[in-house]
């Protein structure tokens, strides 16, 4: 996998989104998101910068 975004917990408990390429985070969000939806749609917004990175998601 090349590049992809994560979506995750933070200590606290809230989403936060990173985005991966070759095995290093490029960036994380300095935001944080009360629902996975918020941080999908934070993905959504990056995606226009990175149309082909897929999504792992890290909460299940």
């Amino acid at each position: 996998m090349a590049h992809h975004f994560e979506i995750y917990k933070d200590k606290v408990g809230e989403h936060r989104v990173r985005f991966i390429r070759n095995g290093e985070t490029v960036f994380s969000t300095t935001d944080s998101y009360s629902s996975k939806a918020g941080a999908k749609k934070a993905i959504e917004d990056f995606r226009k910068q990175a149309p082909t990175a897929s999504v792992t998601d890290l909460t299940l």
